[in-house]
């Protein structure tokens, strides 16, 4: 096969889970209000389903660069994507809170495998010369399932039941599977470095549970306050316990955190990342609840963010040989949070295709901040340990996203006591503080990448004439 050619299928094949993971989360956020309708539950109450699938993300994505040294790469992906398929079945089944619940706990599992091990492949297989060029194919599946998910959501539950939403991930699991098989080289398992640190898994489990856990129940009536508090309190214990372990081969090796650009995209990007977990719920519900559109009407105003994404292929090479990657991600975070703050102005009075023009521009910015990240963090990551920076960093970007779910839910909840109401009883009104919120956390990160050197990632974005543009 021709390598040009490689370097473009590879991105795309492996980043299939983004498509089905961006699918997922944007048609079940459209179909919320359906969903609660359907299942007799409140709406923010919805929020267990969507933390519940990034908890289990969280938990297992730790053992994903163990299981592809021990059982190969290409083979884990494979499995790792028709267990994410089979969940999204169960999920179909669903008739209560507690199965959808479950069955998305199922369904993390699969995707606690697939990003990391498919963004490994990645990182195997493309020189860092073509990094960029990979990593701007690597976004259109997950830009592409955003921008269906939307319009699936609010078509399907249109016209049928909103149990579908789940059930047109099985065909793209399918056909990514096949595709995994035809055009990726099998890899040989190697013997890993060690045993697998049951231990350590654990002990990740107790942590991300507790410290998740114990979100997600603010301010629900479900625990009794100090049960959450000792939730917290047990997450973070057991967090240290983890960082000051001294094991021969941790399941998950924070010694990569030593690598100051990896360190940066991780913990500087964490604010962001936290505010783009939180917009795509707050949207939806402030357009159908509080503006009182339709889910067809809600989704095709979202469904800009996921354009202005796409647009990231044609504009992100360019704006990095031009800037750099430190100008650049902190530009396209201030402008990220100058939109998140014009989304706390939209009232039912603002005009459609303002909106629309907005959320574009936010995805845009937003997604060149994200490819970016992706891009610089990996490059002084040695190509052994690149398995532990994938799982860390996609454990770090399920938690932020977690996160976002979790403020967003509670500080709209929160709005809505404080303006004499209920969470039961949304209104316009309610939605406004959430989102100032949100552009606070991206300035944060944009504040963050000001200890990006000029030069960091200069072998990254030096033209390669003698390469076909």
């Amino acid at each position: 096969m021709d390598q040009q050619l490689r370097y473009r299928l590879v991105p795309l094949i492996v980043a299939c889970p983004l498509f089905l993971q961006n699918l997922d989360t944007t048609v079940m956020a459209t179909a919320l209000p359906a969903i609660a309708h359907s299942l007799q539950v409140q709406v923010l109450d919805l929020n267990l389903a969507i933390t519940s699938y990034l908890l289990s993300l969280a938990i297992f994505l730790p053992a994903s660069a163990w299981l592809a040294e021990r059982f190969g790469a290409r083979r884990v992906f494979c499995a790792a994507v028709l267990l994410f398929s089979i969940g999204s079945a169960l999920c179909g089944t669903a008739q209560s809170l507690g199965q959808l619940v479950v069955w998305r706990l199922v369904q993390g599992i699969g995707g606690a495998m697939m990003v990391p091990v498919g963004r490994t492949i990645l990182l195997n297989s493309v020189p860092p010369s073509q990094m960029v060029r990979a990593m701007v194919w690597f976004t259109i599946p997950g830009a592409f399932g955003r921008l269906a998910g939307p319009l699936f959501g609010g078509a399907i539950v249109t016209v049928a039941s909103w149990h579908w939403i789940f059930l047109v991930n099985i065909p793209f699991g399918v056909l990514g599977v096949a595709l995994a098989l035809w055009f990726i080289d099998k890899d040989q398992p190697t013997a890993p470095s060690g045993g697998f640190d049951f231990v350590g898994l654990a002990l990740l489990a107790v942590a991300f549970g507790g410290l998740l856990g114990g979100l997600e129940m603010v301010g629900k009536a479900l625990l009794p306050g100090p049960a959450i508090a000792a939730m917290l309190a047990a997450g973070l214990l057991t967090l240290g316990i983890y960082l000051r372990r001294k094991a021969e081969h941790p399941l998950l090796d924070f010694g990569v955190l030593r690598f100051k650009t990896f360190r940066i995209s991780l913990v500087g990007g964490f604010p962001i990342r936290v505010a783009i977990g939180a917009a795509p719920f707050l949207l939806p519900l402030m357009l159908q609840i509080g503006f009182g559109l339709s889910p067809m009407e809600s989704g095709l105003i979202t469904m800009a963010t996921a354009l202005g994404s796409l647009a990231t292929r044609a504009a992100l090479r360019h704006a990095i040989h031009a800037a750099g990657f430190r100008m650049l991600l902190m530009m396209s975070a201030v402008l990220a949070a100058a939109c998140y703050a014009a989304c706390a102005l939209f009232t039912p009075q603002t005009p459609h295709p303002l909106m629309f023009v907005l959320l574009l521009l936010n995805g845009l910015c937003t997604s060149m901040t994200m490819v970016s990240l992706n891009t610089l963090g990996y490059s002084d990551i040695p190509p052994a340990r690149a398995g532990h920076a994938a799982a860390m960093s996609a454990m770090g970007q399920q938690l932020s996203l977690a996160l976002g779910v979790v403020a967003g839910a509670s500080l709209v909840s929160l709005a809505s006591v404080l303006h004499g109401g209920s969470p039961q009883q949304l209104h316009a009104r309610d939605f406004p503080p959430a989102f100032l919120f949100v552009a606070v956390l991206a300035l944060a990160s944009g504040y963050a990448f000001r200890k990006l050197r000029p030069e960091d990632g200069a072998e990254l974005r030096e033209p390669k004439k003698h390469h076909a543009a």
